[in-house]
C-alpha cells in the first residue's frame, strides 16, 4: 500500500489521533476500498512513521487511532536542484515527480535570463499548490518519509545566494569535465537552467560566487533530463555505502 501523509491540522498526537481528507481519502476509500480496522501507513512527511488503525469513514474523510510511530531522520545526504521554470509546464511537472522519486531534497524553481515562462505575481500560489500535489504524490508512491521542500520561484542571483551546501555546481553544456567528489553526507546544490541554457555571464557569476561548472557528458541533456541526471548520478553513488543513513 501506498503511504499516505497528514498535514499538521490533521494531526492530533497528545491524543494519538489522524484524519485523512481530499484526494489521499478518495484513493483510500474509493480505490483501495479502506475499511474500518484496516492499518494504514501513515507520515507526516517530517519524519514521523506509523500506522493508523482506521475507524470511521464518512463521506468526505477518515479517522482513527495513531499505532506503532517512531521518527526517522532525514538522509544525511541531501540534493538540491534549482531549475529554472520551463516553456512547456508538463516539463517542469515530470521533474518534479521523477525527482521527488529519485530522493531530491529541495527543489528551487528558478528564472535566468532565458527563462522563457515567468509566472505571474498572481499565479505563483496556484502553480506552488499544483506542484506540491505532485511532489506529495510521488512521495506518495515511492513511499518517502520526508517530503521535499518546493521554494517559491527565484530569480538567478537569488539562486546563487542560497546558503548551507557543502558543494554547489552549475550545470554548463560548454564545460568538458566533471570534478571527483565524495558526495556521501554532505548537502549538495546543482544550478540547472532551461532552454538555451545559462549565458556566458550567468557562468562567470555563479563560478564568481563559488559553483563549479561541469558536464553532464556530450550529448546536450534537455533541462528537466539534466536536473534528473543530477539527483540520479548522486543517487548512484551513495548505492555501494555501508552506511543506508546516507543514501537518497
Amino acid at each position: 500500500m501506498d503511504l499516505f501523509y497528514v498535514l499538521p491540522q490533521q494531526l492530533d498526537l497528545d491524543h494519538a489521533r489522524a484524519v485523512i481528507d481530499g484526494e489521499q481519502f478518495h484513493h483510500l476509500a474509493r480505490v483501495l476500498r479502506c475499511q474500518p480496522g484496516d492499518l494504514v501507513p501513515i507520515t507526516d512527511g517530517a519524519g514521523m512513521a506509523a500506522e493508523l488503525a482506521v475507524e470511521a469513514i464518512g463521506k468526505h474523510s477518515l479517522e482513527g487511532a495513531i499505532k506503532n510511530p517512531l521518527h526517522v531522520p532525514p538522509p544525511a545526504t541531501q540534493v538540491t536542484v534549482a531549475l529554472s521554470l520551463l516553456k512547456l509546464p508538463q516539463r517542469f511537472d515530470l521533474f518534479l515527480e521523477k525527482a521527488t522519486e529519485l530522493g531530491v531534497a529541495r527543489i528551487v524553481p528558478m528564472m535566468t535570463k532565458r527563462t522563457v515562462s515567468t509566472p505571474d505575481s498572481g499565479k505563483i500560489e496556484r502553480k506552488l499548490e499544483r506542484w506540491r500535489g505532485i511532489v506529495q504524490s510521488a512521495a506518495r508512491q515511492s513511499r518517502r518519509l520526508h517530503l521535499p521542500e518546493l521554494m517559491p520561484p527565484l530569480v538567478f542571483r537569488e539562486a546563487l545566494s542560497l546558503d548551507g551546501y557543502d558543494l554547489r555546481m552549475i550545470a554548463h553544456e560548454s564545460e568538458e569535465s566533471f570534478p571527483s567528489f565524495e558526495p556521501a553526507g554532505k548537502k549538495i546544490l546543482f544550478l540547472v537552467g532551461g532552454e538555451g541554457g545559462f549565458t556566458d555571464a550567468e557562468v562567470a557569476e555563479a563560478v564568481g560566487a563559488g559553483f563549479t561548472p561541469v558536464s553532464f557528458g556530450a550529448s546536450v541533456l534537455r533541462a528537466e533530463t539534466a536536473g534528473l541526471f543530477a539527483v540520479a548520478l548522486v543517487r548512484s553513488m551513495l548505492l555501494a555505502e555501508a552506511d543506508p543513513a546516507k543514501r537518497l
